[in-house]
């Protein structure tokens, strides 16, 4: 039965009330966003008033600091002047080879113990969840002495390891539940038709999983591109992401302007991610639901 006819079929105050829940539930989840890009084009006295929050709407003293009532020296501030745009561009290199690190070892070894009939397969994925279990924070205080003492901490390649054996664990067993979910006779009749194990792994395995491997490499982003701990530990001040670089604006001491630099980092932070999971709505989606049915 189409949802049209099932649309059809609710009495008109069920509807009403479904339309209205949806609108208040939209409105309060998206407000603060909104209200946090809205507060970016201002001055601090208006977007931080205690007179009035008529003040942040109207930008009284905006319009008495810069003459409009939209001002973009938030962002000018955090991109030009406390040079936000490198914590961007070390944050693009972190997210992406974590990404990509986690995904390759992910698919490898979560196909492997799939399609493994040893017991030795279920003690690893327990070990992994165990280690997953554990507070970050513990992990990264492990690294320290050692990149200490080979002298490369505060570099990238320092950060990327460390959330990439934070992320393994999870992208371990996700991926090993999506290669349940799918027949190991793919598997055996491309191997019939002349396909190695490896062949038949590539070219019929990974496309028929590629909405999981989506939504896993999701995931994996994600943890790399919001993580505080591991790269406000383990990164230099030059070498910071944007996390840490936020946090940085409102340190100890304040100055004039931090606070504001701040709020527009922090829009210029989100507005990214936003587009990253409209984009890949559907891949996300569909790779959860196969995820949870198997065979």
């Amino acid at each position: 039965m189409s949802e049209a006819v099932l649309t059809q079929r609710r009495p008109l105050p069920l509807r009403l009330l479904i339309t209205v829940f949806l609108v208040v539930w939209v409105g309060l989840a998206a407000f603060p966003f909104i209200w946090t890009v809205w507060g970016s084009f201002k001055v601090e006295p208006d977007f931080f008033s205690r007179e009035s929050w008529w003040n942040a709407i109207v930008g009284t003293y905006t319009q008495i600091q810069t003459g409009a009532a939209f001002t973009g020296d938030g962002y000018y501030g955090a991109w030009i002047t406390r040079e936000f745009w490198r914590a961007a561009g070390n944050t693009l290199v972190v997210t992406v080879s974590v990404t990509v690190i986690s995904l390759t070892l992910g698919t490898l070894g979560g196909y492997a113990l799939a399609r493994s009939g040893q017991r030795y397969a279920f003690w690893i994925l327990i070990a992994a969840l165990v280690f997953r279990a554990m507070p970050h924070i513990t992990l990264v205080s492990g690294y320290l002495l050692p990149f200490f003492q080979l002298n490369i901490w505060g570099v990238l390649p320092t950060s990327i390891i460390v959330l990439v054996a934070i992320n393994q664990p999870f992208t371990l067993w996700m991926l090993h539940s999506f290669f349940l979910s799918i027949p190991k006779d793919l598997d055996e009749s491309a191997m019939v038709d002349g396909c190695t194990r490896f062949q038949a792994f590539r070219m019929v395995i990974i496309p028929v999983m590629w909405p999981g491997v989506v939504t896993t490499g999701l995931f994996s982003f994600l943890l790399a591109y919001n993580d505080f701990a591991t790269t406000s530990m383990l990164l230099s001040a030059d070498n910071q992401t944007m996390v840490p670089k936020i946090s940085s604006f409102l340190g100890s001491v304040q100055e004039q302007g931090n606070v504001m630099f701040a709020v527009a980092a922090v829009v210029s932070a989100t507005v990214p991610l936003f587009i990253l999971v409209l984009f890949f709505q559907r891949q996300i989606v569909s790779g959860l639901t196969a995820g949870a049915v198997k065979g």
